[in-house]
């Protein structure tokens, strides 16, 4: 479906974890679409051999540093990584054939993998370990990092699925029955979702974008009134961005969702919840905002 509705983009990659790791799911890709998600099977290789056997036998090629994202009560953290990569062809599983499911599927799939394992991990934390099957060629140091930058991406697409559920839009508590109804609805829920999460991406400044990404110009004295409004009378309660980024934007809609303005340690950055209720907050003050200026506008005979 996806390859048909984007079939003009340069390049469509699913990016999955371990739960899309279906050898049906390789075997019918369209050739359009890419694929990548962490392995979940220690499946079984052409040529006799275990996928974790292959794996731990190659070379390490590259060490590099990423960020392993919150899990529970786990907070974010560094980790530094060994990278090895290689080519793999896998066997079509025998449990497959035995229940006659494999009627239709190759015998075997070619794909790369990019074995991700942490080096000398912090006492009590478990170990960063993401063997990553993918359909994109894998054969540099730099293709092998970009497989793991774009596998780490999957955070955020879990956080957008989170904002579109029970965490904040609570989509699946929606009754329609139609699908294309429940589609539509989904569409706008997703707008909605990504719209929260653009702001998560902008709040330390970091994405680069311009407040114009998210703001139309006519609403900015609106904005600068509420920003100095929503300032306390500390430094570090002052919005720290210049007012043409998207983080300055994002630091007002924060604030007005409930986030106390301190990112010093024991504090939690605002996530997407808190950019939700602030959004909800913020369109309605910008409506007033509107009406004020149009009656304004409006010249009675």
């Amino acid at each position: 479906m996806a390859g048909e509705r984007l079939e003009s983009a340069a390049l469509i990659t699913v990016v999955a974890d371990r739960e899309s790791d279906i050898y049906d799911l390789f075997a019918r890709r369209p050739a359009s679409v890419h694929l990548l998600c962490r392995s979940a099977q220690d499946r079984v290789l052409v040529g006799g051999g275990l996928l974790s056997g292959l794996c731990a036998g190659w070379v390490e090629q590259d060490r590099t540093t990423i960020s392993v994202p919150p899990r529970g009560q786990r907070a974010e953290r560094q980790a530094t990584v060994a990278l090895r990569f290689g080519a793999v062809t896998l066997q079509c599983p025998k449990m497959l054939a035995a229940r006659g499911a494999a009627k239709g599927l190759p015998e075997s799939v070619a794909l790369w993998v990019v074995d991700v394992q942490e080096i000398d991990p912090p006492e009590g934390q478990e170990p960063v370990h993401w063997r990553l099957l993918t359909t994109h060629a894998v054969t540099s140091v730099a293709e092998a990092r970009q497989i793991v930058s774009w596998y780490r991406m999957r955070w955020t697409i879990e956080q957008v699925f989170r904002t579109l559920k029970a965490h904040d839009l609570r989509i699946e508590d929606s009754q329609m029955v139609e699908a294309r109804s429940f589609t539509k609805l989904a569409v706008v829920a997703l707008i909605a979702a990504v719209r929260s999460m653009q702001l998560v991406l902008a709040r330390d400044g970091s994405s680069g974008q311009k407040i114009t990404d998210a703001v139309d110009p006519p609403d900015m004295p609106a904005l600068r009134s509420l920003n100095t409004s929503l300032e306390g009378r500390t430094e570090m309660l002052k919005n720290p961005f210049d007012s043409s980024s998207l983080a300055w934007f994002a630091w007002i809609v924060a604030r007005l969702g409930g986030w106390s303005g301190y990112t010093s340690r024991g504090y939690k950055p605002p996530g997407p919840k808190t950019m939700h209720h602030g959004l909800l907050r913020l369109d309605q003050i910008l409506a007033g905002w509107r009406l004020a200026i149009h009656s304004a506008d409006v010249r009675l005979p």
